[in-house]
């Protein structure tokens, strides 16, 4: 069952997402080579807790860090850790904040530095699924609608959606009813209906390779892709209306405007 937020529940989101909005403007200032993941994660909860809120990742059984840092063939939940960053690394940065009893669940990916012509245009990629995939999030269309667009962009491009990892529903949990996958099969008619009301998570979670993933048996808790190749991640949260929908975790996100 997809949870509806009554209008104060979905102000409450929305003044959580004007805060941690430029906190992610600040610490991709602080992605820059030679900069520690470690150290980028400590500024993270400070400037969370300054706001009036709290870490949501910290909220996660056994997950002891504000963000997740992956870099290059890391996809998701990897820890941050004392590696510096080097000229040309891809980064992906996942960053959550509990505000009032509320979670919004946010990410990016960006290159260290200079990166190469290709990497650009995965990014960019990435970047367009989102926006592509946000605008399907209407009241009354289907959950893999949204799987749809975000597949269908994402390969026209060449690159891969993964397939063992979801955007999801989030508000009062960090992670609800409905799973949204990356990719697409099937008729979209089967998936659950989005009504009006629902706060969504959306996740464009792809690779330059094959869709395959590891686990670390490092940490138990770092995701790669099983290749070795490139992975990106981009993730906003969205407040579903009757109309274009409302990107809480970047109220300044520009859904009709070229990437």
């Amino acid at each position: 069952m997809i949870n509806v937020r009554t209008n104060d529940e979905l102000e409450i989101m929305a003044e959580g997402g004007r805060i941690i909005s430029p906190i992610k403007d600040e610490l991709k200032k602080l992605i820059i080579p030679g900069a520690i993941p470690k150290d980028i994660d400590k500024v993270a909860e400070e400037l969370i807790l300054k706001a009036g809120g709290e870490p949501s990742f910290k909220k996660v059984k056994g997950y002891d860090w504000t963000t997740c840092i992956n870099v290059n063939e890391g996809v998701v939940h990897g820890i941050p850790n004392s590696i510096p960053f080097k000229e040309g690394d891809i980064v992906k940065l996942d960053i959550g904040i509990f505000y009032k009893g509320f979670h919004n669940d946010t990410a990016f990916t960006v290159g260290v530095g200079e990166i190469s012509g290709k990497n650009k245009d995965f990014l960019d990629a990435g970047r367009q699924a989102l926006k592509n995939s946000i605008k399907k999030a209407v009241a009354g269309a289907h959950v893999a609608e949204i799987s749809k667009i975000m597949d269908e962009t994402l390969t026209k491009r060449g690159y891969t959606p993964v397939r063992d990892l979801t955007g999801h529903g989030v508000g009062k949990n960090l992670h609800e009813e409905p799973q949204i996958p990356c990719y697409w099969e099937g008729d979209t008619g089967n998936s659950q209906v989005i009504p009006k009301g629902a706060t969504l998570a959306i996740e464009v979670i792809y690779t330059q390779g094959a869709p395959e993933l590891v686990l670390s048996s490092d940490d138990g808790w770092t995701i790669s892709t099983k290749d070795g190749k490139i992975a990106a991640l981009f993730e906003e949260t969205i407040a579903v209306t009757d109309g274009l929908p409302l990107v809480l975790s970047s109220p300044g996100f520009k859904l009709n405007e070229p990437c």
